[in-house]
């Protein structure tokens, strides 16, 4: 699963990049609050995921890993979508807005406690 972290953390990496250059060319950084969110919890914790998974494969190969990813995949651009249509004063938007980023939270409780079970016990060393 490691692998798939690090690629989809890749994603997100040139997707924040860009976001970063088109904000920097229009001289607008309405959208600072998603470039943000979207290099932390996309980039950044994604591939960091995904690298300890991949150091520590009983973690990355745990269903809890599986679980983890599909619910941060699907919930991450859900947030982000609306947290563009907040900043651009949409706010019809807001209960969506909730659900993602507490599916986002969600996703980073199963990580702490996948992390907890399974990196640092002898059988999940390497």
């Amino acid at each position: 699963m490691g692998i798939a972290y690090i690629k989809v953390a890749l994603v997100y990496f040139v997707i924040g990049v860009g976001l970063g250059v088109y904000m920097s060319m229009a001289h607008d950084y309405t959208l600072t609050g998603v470039h943000v969110h979207i290099n932390l919890l996309g980039w950044a914790s994604f591939a960091l995921a995904g690298v300890i998974y991949w150091l520590f494969p009983k973690a990355g190969n745990h269903l809890l890993s599986k679980i983890q990813f599909w619910v941060h995949t699907i919930s991450l651009p859900v947030m982000m979508i609306c947290l563009t249509l907040l900043l651009k004063g949409n706010d019809q938007v807001e209960v969506f807005m909730g659900v993602g980023s507490t599916l986002v939270v969600v996703s980073v409780i199963i990580f702490a406690i996948n992390v907890f079970l399974n990196v640092g016990t002898k059988a999940g060393s390497r």
